[in-house]
C-alpha cells in the first residue's frame, strides 16, 4: 500500500512488517529464555554441577517455541521433590520459582520488548 500526501510518500508492506515483527519477537524469546535459565542456574541443586552444566535453551522458529530445560535423569526429582536437602543457596523449584518471580518475567518482557522494536529502529 502507497500513500502520497504532497511530499510525503508512505510505503507500507504488512507481510514484510508481520514478517520482520515475528523473526525479532523470536530472538527476543530465545535471549528472554537465556535470561531465565541464568537465573535458574543460581538456585539449581550444585554437588558437581552436572545438572547446572545441562541447562539449555531450544528453540523451534518452525512452531515458535522455546525451552528451558535440564537433561539429567534425576533433573525432574531434583525440581520437584521438596524434602530433598541442597547446598546453601540452591533448592527445589530452581526453574519454576524464577519463571514465577515478577522482577525476573519483568525483564524477559523487556527483553523481548527490545528485540521485537529492534527491526525498526533507525528507519
Amino acid at each position: 500500500m502507497t500513500v502520497e500526501d504532497g511530499p510525503f510518500r508512505l510505503e507500507w508492506d504488512g507481510d514484510e512488517v508481520e514478517a520482520l515483527l515475528q523473526a525479532a519477537s523470536f530472538e527476543g524469546a530465545e535471549l528472554a529464555a537465556e535470561h531465565l535459565l541464568g537465573e535458574s542456574n543460581l538456585l539449581v541443586p550444585h554437588e558437581e554441577g552436572d545438572l547446572e552444566r545441562s541447562g539449555e535453551v531450544t528453540s523451534d522458529e518452525s512452531t515458535g517455541e522455546v525451552v528451558v530445560s535440564y537433561d539429567r535423569p534425576y533433573a525432574v526429582k531434583q525440581h520437584e521433590d521438596l524434602t530433598l536437602r541442597h547446598d546453601e543457596g540452591r533448592e527445589a523449584k530452581y526453574l519454576e520459582k524464577p519463571m514465577n518471580d515478577v522482577q525476573v518475567q519483568d525483564t524477559m518482557l523487556a527483553i523481548i520488548a527490545k528485540a521485537a522494536g529492534e527491526p525498526f529502529r533507525g528507519t
